[in-house]
């Protein structure tokens, strides 16, 4: 239900990991708050909790085609994609469609509303990159053609075609580079490395771990990403801005800690390396803090036990799902 005197904003993806947390952020700084969601890889359980509030409303659509919200909207969020190897492998096409005609559709939509828009781009535009940390003046080494090029190339349009709206046409426009994110409510058979190895963890099963291990990550817990995309919204930040953690960790000191934190049993079962997986990923967060005054503030550690906590109230059968192996982490 609209109130004048609220602001008004549409949050894509919204019943997705971090779209459902955006959610509840813009609830709690009361917004009017317009979900929406194709429920490819989203799922309503996720903001369930909202659905009873009447400055909440839900929009069942997929961005790729036309979208009409009627009244007036201050603000887009466009965090409508699959986000995980699983899920842009099975549905290749439906992610190149979300990056183009999904975000030229939401352009236009801001640019009716005189609305300023935020699109959530991703640490993927740098492909296996040649240079570390990643800073957001780094082009990026990426293949096109190989099997992550639908949502590296899908993300890389995304940004090119928001500046060109930001240029062409003056509209209010801001991007966001997403680094690893991790916490409550990721999907459990995604193929991301966290969730994977808790409940394989918690089940005591073997921890599936591709390649020797050695590739790093840089994980920030969720309630710091919102925080971070929260102030760039507000910001006069037009450039795209590295969003994420840089406490880099190889993928098998990851795997070791979770086995340490749920006091488990596992052992880590290797397999081979897939094609195009990136070797580092480390944000420099050099203009998040000088632009936006941010940096994380939880660590890793307590991220995990946060993280752990929330997944072992999970029935243990949703935590053994057939397709439940680590694949790539984004």
């Amino acid at each position: 239900m609209e109130n004048k005197h609220r602001k008004r904003i549409l949050i894509t993806g919204a019943a997705g990991f971090l779209g459902s947390h955006l959610c509840d952020r813009f609830i709690a700084e009361d917004y009017d708050v317009i979900g929406m969601d194709n429920l490819i890889t989203g799922d309503l359980q996720n903001i369930a909790h909202l659905f009873k509030l009447e400055n909440f409303d839900f929009y069942h659509h997929d961005v790729s085609k036309f979208v009409h919200i009627p009244g007036d909207l201050d603000y887009i969020l466009h965090f409508a994609s699959p986000a995980s190897p699983v899920d842009y492998l099975k549905i290749p096409i439906q992610t190149l469609k979300v990056g183009s005609l999904g975000t030229h559709n939401l352009l236009g939509l801001a640019r009716a509303k005189q609305a300023r828009i935020l699109v959530a781009s991703t640490s993927e535009v740098y492909g296996d990159p040649l240079v570390s940390p990643q800073s957001e003046d780094y082009w990026g080494n990426v293949n096109p053609v190989g099997p992550r090029g639908v949502y590296d190339e899908a993300k890389r349009f995304q940004e090119a075609i928001t500046m060109a709206y930001h240029n062409a046409h003056g509209l209010d426009t801001r991007i966001v580079r997403i680094f690893n994110t991790f916490g409550s409510r990721m999907r459990l058979n995604d193929g991301r490395a966290i969730p994977t190895f808790i409940a394989q963890a918690i089940r005591g099963e073997d921890i599936t771990l591709f390649g020797d291990g050695s590739q790093t990550r840089s994980f920030c817990y969720i309630d710091d990403q919102i925080e971070g995309i929260y102030r760039l919204l507000h910001s006069d930040c037009i450039q795209p801005i590295n969003i994420g953690n840089p406490d880099e960790i190889s993928l098998l000191q990851l795997a070791q800690e979770i086995i340490e934190l749920t006091g488990s049993s596992s052992k880590i079962s290797h397999r081979p390396l897939p094609i195009d997986d990136p070797k580092q990923r480390k944000p420099d967060i050099g203009l998040a803090k000088a632009q936006l005054n941010w940096q994380p503030k939880i660590d890793r550690k307590l991220g995990l036990e946060k993280t752990i906590d929330f997944y072992k109230k999970v029935p243990l059968e949703t935590l053994s799902h057939k397709d439940f192996t680590y694949y790539n982490q984004k």
